[in-house]
């Protein structure tokens, strides 16, 4: 009998409590691959993503093999447009790198894998997992979490929250919530979530 594989998209807007879900996972053996710190990498690393980014926008793009993050940061939040050029370069090589990584796990003896993204839907991440589950967390509980983390105010928690697809949309496109809200425990829903699977 074939073993049942399944890929897990983990979501959830800023501050809603993705890693910690991550990381117990984790401690319960799946394997979690972090598509924002694997885009970081890619982007550096990347042939294809380095040379796309540097026909889009120049050689100024990289400076002594550096990303040059506030030229890439003007460009991208410049217009909506840009955003989808960049993410057009990037994500594409981030879904190859999650898939081959997949198929490496599962090459080990993995059942399941799962992949973190705040913007798994806006990636479209999601046509490539089997499952999805979002962390949903109150407003105010995400703002202050934000605001401690980054050391950042409360506007530029909102811009950054705004700036994302709304819970209620991602709520709709998910298998299953988990919600992070201090009164229902993580770790019963997480259980329950991998016993479904």
């Amino acid at each position: 009998m074939r073993t049942l594989r399944i890929k897990l998209g983990v979501t959830g807007g800023i501050g809603s409590g993705k890693s910690y879900v991550s990381s117990s996972l984790r401690l319960r053996g799946i394997p979690v691959f972090d598509s924002d710190s694997e885009a970081k990498k890619l982007m550096l690393e990347d042939k294809i993503i380095v040379s796309s980014l540097k026909g889009l926008l120049g050689d100024d793009v990289y400076i002594a093999g550096n990303l040059n993050k506030q030229l890439l940061a003007s460009y991208i939040f410049s217009s909506p447009d840009n955003a989808l050029k960049v993410n057009s370069i990037v994500h594409p090589r981030v879904k190859q790198t999650f898939l081959k990584w997949a198929d490496e796990c599962f090459m080990r003896g993995c059942n399941v894998v799962a992949i973190e993204s705040a913007i798994l839907f806006e990636a479209g991440f999601d046509d490539i997992v089997d499952r999805v589950v979002m962390i949903n967390a109150p407003l105010e509980i995400r703002i202050s979490r934000v605001m401690l983390r980054d050391n950042v105010t409360r506007d530029k928690v909102m811009e950054r929250i705004n700036l994302q697809m709304p819970d209620e949309e991602k709520m709709l496109k998910s298998d299953f919530i988990i919600m992070n809200d201090g009164i229902m425990s993580l770790d019963v829903q997480i259980d329950k979530l991998i016993s479904s699977l």
